[in-house]
């Protein structure tokens, strides 16, 4: 669009470029200007006084001389009058001539914009750049998506090894667990046989003592008894009192 409103202004270009130098060409050399206008006046002021006051001074020249010096330096000074006022005229007509091709060139612009064939080019642009503009929005969200899916993944991954991790805890737990009850089993059981022994050991024990003792009564009624026989077998004796 730019390139086509570039082409048509080139044109009214290439003509003011053309107009400039022409009236560059066409006005005359300019003299150096001096710093000031005022001490230049001044200073023609003086070259003329200068010049003019031989001629005042001299009585050698004639009224005919100084009138034709007189009218010289009037004449230069209309020439230079002239050259002033047709550089300032060439100023300003190059300023309008600026203006107007500045005009010129916006309001080419302003109907180029305007018409149907920019209308329709900036019409297309819009297009293109609102289809650009959806493209990169749907492959920004395609890429989005993708991270979220990626990201979504490993936190899964992430999850189930936290869980695995969790469950191999409690099986770990779980069979500490398990190997502490079978170890408290086990001792419970030495326990209980241990004492199940003792109590075997002290009725056995018992059972040596009431035996024990058991033979030692019968022994002592053995003992008894045979000392009972043996007084049952010994003769009785009588005695009398007052026999003689």
């Amino acid at each position: 669009m730019v390139l086509s409103v570039a082409l048509h202004i080139k044109p009214l270009l290439i003509l003011y470029c053309l107009y400039r130098r022409r009236s560059r060409s066409i006005s005359p050399r300019r003299h150096r200007k001096s710093p000031s206008p005022v001490p230049r006046r001044h200073k023609r002021q003086k070259s003329r006084s200068t010049s003019l006051s031989p001629v005042a001074k001299s009585p050698s020249i004639g009224p005919t001389e100084r009138k034709i010096v007189t009218v010289k330096t009037k004449i230069e000074d209309e020439e230079q009058k002239k050259r002033r006022q047709q550089e300032a005229e060439l100023k300003l007509v190059e300023e309008e001539t600026a203006n107007r091709v500045e005009e010129a060139i916006k309001k080419r612009v302003q109907e180029r914009l305007n018409s149907d064939d920019i209308k329709l080019e900036i019409h297309k642009r819009l297009e293109e750049g609102r289809k650009q503009v959806l493209i990169d929005v749907a492959a920004q969200l395609e890429k989005e998506k993708e991270a979220a899916i990626i990201e979504a993944r490993r936190k899964e991954e992430e999850a189930q090894k936290e869980k695995e991790e969790l469950e191999r805890l409690v099986q770990e737990n779980r069979r500490r667990v398990e190997e502490a009850q079978r170890r408290e089993a086990l001792e419970q059981q030495r326990r209980e046989e241990e004492r199940y022994r003792e109590l075997e050991e002290l009725q056995r024990q018992k059972e040596e003592a009431l035996l024990r003792k058991k033979q030692e009564e019968e022994e002592e009624r053995a003992k008894q008894q045979k000392v009972l026989g043996k007084n049952k077998s010994r003769p009785k004796l009588s005695f009398a009192i007052g026999s003689k």
